[in-house]
């Protein structure tokens, strides 16, 4: 049976926009993997994988990847300073994956240090400040879940302050339409990405697939694509189907980290938190 996952980046029905350290894919094969194709240093294509930090199904056959991408971490997990090392020392990018309360979805879902509408300023501010405080290298963040916490102007306004006041960038994982953090990343000058393509919210290779022929698609008419899959439930199927897809892709496009697809001027701004 199919299992779902509540996304609403874009999807099949809306075209909308743990470890030892082990060498494996060490940085320079990696940078090989790029690409140098001038047709192809055209069209970007940043995977962001989430869900890393608990020592998830899927995580060995992630961190096997053979080109760069960004590991979204949760804060406080059993192996979170553990993937954060091994992702650095692969020359990924690592992320904070932020858990934020959603409009649906069970509490124990969160994780620990979560972010909900209920609780004030300074609470927030604090639980943001921890989460970013225990992700090694850290260079942004991301919302695990967060569909209630991303379209609230207040919540986010202190999240995205701090952010701002840590040198990180934001992306909006967009698990609602209603979200507010494109206008106060902004007022507030957070450098933001937003996802366009969830590859495993139903967990099927079928789906995943699929999935990836969406941002085949984006990229004809698009210069960059930001695409998330996630470690756990679906991670060997995303793992297996990205390292199938690859190869194909890099004919027309180079595989980036996030950091690589902001301007230089917010590179500049940008400080990893080790």
């Amino acid at each position: 049976m199919k299992k779902k996952r509540c996304r609403t980046a874009l999807t099949a029905a809306a075209l909308g926009l743990s470890l030892s350290l082990c060498p494996w894919n060490a940085p320079s094969e990696r940078a090989a993997a790029e690409g140098t194709d001038a047709s192809a240093g055209q069209r970007q294509v940043a995977i962001v994988i989430d869900d890393f930090g608990n020592g998830m199904t899927g995580t060995p056959e992630m961190m096997k990847l053979p080109v760069p991408f960004t590991t979204a971490i949760m804060p406080f997990m059993p192996t979170t300073k553990q993937d954060a090392e091994l992702a650095h020392k692969l020359g990924d990018d690592v992320i904070v994956h932020m858990p934020m309360e959603p409009v649906k979805g069970k509490p124990e879902w969160l994780g620990p240090g979560a972010i909900t509408t209920a609780m004030d300023d300074a609470e927030i501010r604090k639980r943001v400040e921890a989460a970013i405080d225990d992700v090694p290298y850290a260079v942004g963040m991301n919302n695990h879940m967060g569909s209630k916490v991303t379209a609230d102007e207040r919540v986010m306004r202190v999240v995205l302050t701090v952010v701002k006041e840590r040198g990180l960038f934001f992306l909006d994982s967009r698990t609602t339409y209603k979200t507010v953090v494109p206008k106060l990343a902004a007022e507030l000058g957070v450098p933001l990405l937003s996802n366009h393509v969830f590859l495993d919210d139903v967990y099927s290779t079928s789906h995943i697939m699929k999935q990836i022929g969406l941002l085949r698609k984006h990229l004809e008419s698009n210069a960059s694509c930001v695409t998330i899959g996630h470690v756990g439930p679906p991670g060997k199927l995303t793992a297996a189907a990205l390292k199938d897809a690859i190869p194909r892709l890099q004919g027309s496009a180079r595989f980036v980290r996030l950091s690589d697809m902001l301007g230089p001027s917010a590179e500049q701004d940008i400080v990893p938190h080790s």
